[in-house]
């Protein structure tokens, strides 16, 4: 059955050109093998620790960056800082980094972890043999002594750490781990210590090259995916449930390899009907305006998409202009947010730009976009929320990057004449990267006709 249907929608044209010519093995991993997929990671990472990471400490004017944590316990910048191969920290895990200057570059020392594919210098204090005559590993109380010599040697003005009342990115340091690291360091290091939530903020917003090249085939896949849910290889009107095309969606994600970070959703706007009278698994009928909300995993990137689509009523050969209209204004708002998002500036003055600007073009919409990468809702500047269209204190005030990624989350309202003036909301959703050069683009493309079930 799952191959006829990869079969099927081959030849629908819904998959990429490339997916659909592979052997039925292949078309369910188009990223490769997972050993594939991780050689691929480990150079990402290396240019992130190399590169990234220096730029971030430099601008910020940190000596050294301490990051401890246990395993099961990890701080939410973990992932961005080791292999593939690395699924949680070893017992106790604590990442130093320091910064040597320009000519030495940042010294990463990893204190009870692993080399990470030779990336860290795994550090190792002499301890006495265990009753097998076998080094005893260091990971307890031992460990807090060794981080207090391993910076003393160093002497760094600054020590920073991972603790943030407003951002939960900046805010992993557990209070057990503060708590010991304070007593080891004593009185003079622990002056030294400063909170700059910036750090595990910009570290785990800053992409490198190589990245958007696989995340553009990623945003391709999602976007054959919705359109092959919001068509009739998935829907027959009067039959099929939003339920059974949100299922659909999963089952389709599980086939190719990849894996999603939440589950997707499918809802029904129809004429002449309120929203909370269609029930949890309403039946698609033939005139509903449909919407999605659906993203995927892989390689450690994630997506968040959402489309519009329209059940044809009979004899219709397209949707009404109403709800052509209605989506073009959602494109307008697109265009607004694009042109307004500028290197430098906060998500909270992004915000006020656009919704200016909205209002001046007589549009009734609502704009909450945030970044997206290593995790779906991801680190940096906050664009407004749904119901904080006034700005978001805190994660509003943090600065837009360059190479860093969006999801262009917003909504816009419009009365529809062939629906007696009722209003539908367009809610639209694409990827979009800050290139180098500071102007915001689509990663792949954005939805300008809605899907068609016929």
């Amino acid at each position: 059955m799952l191959r006829s249907i990869a079969v099927l929608v081959s030849a629908l044209g819904l998959l990429p050109a490339a997916a659909a010519q592979h052997s039925s093995f292949e078309a369910r991993r188009p990223f490769g093998t997972m050993r594939q997929q991780a050689a691929v990671q480990q150079t990402w990472l290396k240019e992130r620790l190399e590169i990234n990471l220096p730029k971030v400490m430099r601008e910020h004017g940190v000596d050294m960056w301490v990051i401890p944590m246990r395993e099961y316990n990890e701080d939410p910048v973990f992932r961005a800082l080791v292999s593939p191969t690395t699924f949680a920290a070893r017992r106790r895990t604590i990442y130093v980094f320091y910064d040597r200057g320009a000519q030495e570059g940042v010294e990463r020392l990893a204190l009870g972890g692993s080399s990470q594919g030779g990336l860290y210098t795994a550090y190792r204090a002499s301890l006495p043999t265990s009753r097998e005559g076998v080094q005893a590993e260091l990971w307890g109380s031992e460990q807090w002594t060794l981080l207090a010599d391993v910076i003393r040697e160093r002497d760094p003005v600054t020590i920073a750490v991972n603790i943030s009342r407003q951002h939960n990115f900046a805010d992993g340091l557990s209070a057990g781990e503060w708590e010991q690291i304070e007593t080891a360091l004593g009185p003079d290091l622990a002056s030294r210590v400063v909170r700059n939530p910036r750090l595990a903020i910009d570290y785990l917003a800053l992409r490198v090259p190589g990245q958007i090249q696989v995340y553009r085939r990623m945003q391709a896949y999602v976007h054959e995916i919705i359109g092959a849910a919001f068509s009739n290889l998935v829907i027959t009107p009067g039959v099929t449930t939003t339920q059974n095309v949100v299922w659909w969606m999963r089952q389709r994600v599980d086939d190719l390899g990849f894996g999603t970070w939440f589950q997707p959703s499918v809802s029904i706007q129809r004429r002449g009907v309120q929203e909370q009278e269609l029930g949890a698994d309403p039946v698609i009928e033939r005139g509903d305006l449909l919407h999605c909300d659906f993203g995927i995993t892989v390689m450690g990137m994630n997506t968040d998409t959402q489309h519009m689509g329209y059940v044809l009523r009979e004899g219709e050969i397209d949707a009404p202009e109403g709800l052509r209209r209605a989506l073009a204004a959602a494109n307008r708002l697109q265009d607004i947010l694009l042109q307004e998002t500028r290197v430098g500036m906060t998500g909270n003055e992004v915000l006020y730009a656009v919704l200016e600007k909205m209002r001046a073009a007589g549009l009734e919409g609502t704009m909450y976009t945030h970044p997206i990468g290593d995790h779906g809702h991801a680190a940096g500047p906050l664009i407004g929320l749904w119901d904080r269209q006034e700005g978001v204190p805190g994660r509003g005030d943090v600065p837009v990057l360059a190479n860093m990624w969006f999801s262009t989350e917003m909504q816009v309202s419009s009365a529809i004449p062939e629906w007696n003036g009722q209003r539908v909301r367009m809610m639209v959703e694409e990827e979009a990267e800050v290139t180098p050069g500071g102007q915001m683009r689509w990663a792949l493309r954005r939805q300008t006709e809605l899907h068609l079930v016929r």
